[in-house]
């Protein structure tokens, strides 16, 4: 908990307490259903709460917006990011049940009310998103191709609606279909070791019919 309460100073008690319980619940439920690796599961606030939080030092999401988080597996970065944003809409899908099952099992735990999980693959459903969140589930082009018909049309952020990736190393290579992707370094925001090759990659993306 210090580290998040180190970057994040002005969160609530109520978030903090929420926060708290996210150390136990994962250790309980990971000795269950393995949704992170052993050796991280000791690494938690830092490589996947803190990690998932980096989101938030590129854009504040406003009330009443409504977030998309594929390949959430555990719930990463879809629920620290609806611990720190209750009003807005959290919209959490995995292809795999048992981690879908994990995520509604600690969300009603921490009684998060702005969260929805389902068992879906990205692609197959229409709904529209102001943004779109994501921990390296694939390579970008493919990653635009299953979400593009997701983004909203109406703009509410200082950012245009579009695409917040946390990924890690040289993404040169990557991104250079995507001229308009912006790299954040999360190492300019956080000191940890961890940090040092991790960004979050914000790619604003029209709506498309």
């Amino acid at each position: 908990m210090d580290i998040l309460q180190k970057y994040f100073q002005n969160i609530t008690e109520e978030q903090r307490l929420q926060f708290s319980k996210l150390g136990d619940l994962y250790t309980e439920w990971n000795a269950k259903i393995n949704v992170i690796s052993r050796k991280d599961i000791e690494s938690l606030y830092e490589r996947h709460i803190l990690h998932s939080l980096g989101v938030a030092k590129i854009l504040e999401f406003k009330p009443g917006a409504h977030v998309l988080d594929v390949g959430t597996g555990g719930g990463f970065p879809g629920i620290p990011l609806a611990i720190l944003f209750p009003e807005t809409q959290f919209y959490l899908v995995d292809v795999i049940a048992k981690k879908i099952r994990v995520v509604n099992e600690v969300a009603k735990a921490l009684d998060l009310h702005n969260i929805k999980a389902e068992q879906r693959r990205a692609g197959t459903f229409d709904h529209r998103f102001d943004f779109i969140v994501s921990r390296a589930v694939t390579n970008m082009p493919d990653f635009v191709k299953w979400v593009r018909k997701n983004i909203a049309k109406k703009n509410n952020h200082e950012l245009q609606n579009g695409i917040l990736y946390l990924k890690g190393g040289d993404l040169t290579e990557e991104l250079a279909l995507f001229p308009k992707a912006i790299q954040h370094n999360l190492s300019d925001y956080f000191e940890e070791e961890f940090f040092e090759t991790k960004k979050v990659v914000y790619l604003p993306l029209k709506y498309k019919v």
